[in-house]
């Protein structure tokens, strides 16, 4: 696959959808965001405006390319606007039956040569690519959230991916400036397998009333040198996404370590979900990926 620019696609507008497609419009490609919900939508190209805003601001971007990434983006509720796409990145809710059903009506709207990609992180990608005519184009790439500022990319091939869809893929993400790791098709690949227990092991430890967020948060940057400690990251990603994935890696491994501990339940009920509702474990003024933080709870 040639690294001119393109034409990609990526459906779901939601946290890692929008950041997905932040990370495409960066790169030049021309970018349509698909969602079958018009607010969401309009959310998701708000967030993706706002971060190229923001890069301007801090000079991490020029104006004209600010402008220039902004303008490579396109919303679009219907899907045969995919048509021309020569990638389709799904990041739809985590449900078999619906990232099926929705190759499988690809298939007789963009081209046989496009490539397939699933940002699943906890599904079986041959499970999905089942649901394609042509399994063979259909490779796992799970981009590690927040999507625009993380390099690595897993890349996992189902039963029947095709040595060229391989490729092609590893060429594209590179072209991204992505770092590519390979990994089999199992639950939770290798970066949830490990993110997932820890982060709980933070949550279960702030309920205990061993440290505050704060310190947690902290004590995670000046040791392990992570770029955001765990309660920044989680609120990003969602309390109801994490609850999400974690539970459904549990019920793959049976590894209580997978469990989410029942704060998480709490805060799902609540609706303190994060950045996205304006209250997680910090409060936000601005609810898109990387507004204003109002203060800490």
């Amino acid at each position: 696959m040639s690294n001119k620019s393109k034409t990609v696609a990526v459906l779901g507008a939601g946290t890692m959808g929008s950041g997905i497609a932040t990370v495409m419009a960066r790169a030049g490609h021309r970018t349509v965001l698909f969602d079958v919900d018009e607010t969401n939508l309009c959310r998701g190209i708000d967030t993706v405006h706002a971060f190229f805003d923001r890069s301007v601001q801090l000079g991490k971007l020029d104006g004209s390319a600010g402008q220039a990434a902004k303008d490579a983006l396109v919303g679009s509720t219907d899907l045969t606007d995919l048509a021309p796409c020569d990638v389709v990145v799904e990041a739809v809710f985590e449900d078999l039956a619906l990232k099926k059903e929705t190759f499988g009506r690809l298939d007789e709207i963009v081209s046989e040569s496009t490539l397939f990609h699933t940002n699943t992180s906890t599904l079986s990608v041959t499970g999905i690519a089942s649901g394609s005519r042509l399994p063979e184009r259909v490779v796992g790439t799970h981009y590690c959230n927040p999507a625009p500022l993380m390099k690595l990319v897993e890349v996992a091939d189902g039963r029947h991916t095709a040595d060229w869809a391989h490729k092609a893929t590893v060429e594209f993400l590179a072209s991204l400036g992505k770092t590519s790791v390979v990994t089999k098709d199992r639950p939770g690949f290798i970066v949830n397998r490990f993110l997932i227990p820890w982060e709980n092991s933070c949550i279960a430890a702030l309920e205990a009333g061993i440290a505050s967020k704060e310190a947690i948060d902290e004590a995670v940057l000046g040791s392990l040198g992570h770029p955001m400690g765990p309660f920044r990251l989680l609120d990003i990603v969602g309390l109801d996404v994490h609850q999400q994935v974690a539970t459904r890696l549990y019920e793959q491994l049976r590894d209580p370590r997978f469990f989410p501990p029942p704060m998480v339940e709490r805060m799902v009920a609540a609706g303190d979900l994060g950045r996205k509702t304006g209250r997680g474990f910090y409060d936000y003024d601005d609810t898109r990926l990387f507004g204003s933080e109002r203060r800490a709870r």
